[in-house]
């Protein structure tokens, strides 16, 4: 924050609030709080870093609950840009708005797992990739041809 900054943060043990010159109360969480909240009883997720407790919402979600729980206590954002949601569902989802992800949390749900990742390498020519399915079609050409042919 800039000390010429008209927004103030108060701390609140993980939360951080902050108040800007419009005196609206942004409410930030940590990663790790938003996480702890994976559970029937309590289920937050995040969306653009914005977090939504999507607890009360769980029974009434046109795609099932599933959808929701999934993504209990993480990053749902693809999820929920996937789907297409509509506007009545997005405004619908502002109701839900509880805070955001704290600034410093938002770099880590950004990065894909290196498991996730993988290298291609161009350690096949082309012609293995339409060679081998045309001598496959082939053979099973061929077998159809021998087995019509014993039938007759």
């Amino acid at each position: 924050m800039q000390p010429n900054s008209t927004a103030t943060r108060e701390p609140e043990g993980n939360q951080m609030e902050e108040k800007g010159s419009d005196e609206k109360t942004v409410k930030y969480y940590r990663l790790s709080e938003v996480e702890e909240h994976n559970s029937f009883k309590s289920t937050w997720i995040i969306v653009n870093y914005k977090v939504y407790d999507v607890t009360k919402f769980l029974e009434e979600h046109p795609g099932g609950e599933e959808v929701l729980r999934e993504q209990a206590g993480g990053d749902a954002t693809e999820s929920f840009e996937d789907v297409g949601h509509s506007t009545d569902a997005r405004e619908m989802a502002s109701t839900l708005l509880i805070g955001e992800l704290h600034p410093d949390d938002r770099h880590k749900i950004n990065k894909i797992p290196e498991s996730l990742v993988t290298t291609v390498h161009e350690t096949t020519s082309w012609w293995s990739n339409w060679l081998i399915p045309a001598l496959a079609a082939a053979i099973v050409m061929l077998m159809y041809r021998i087995y019509r042919a014993e039938e007759a």
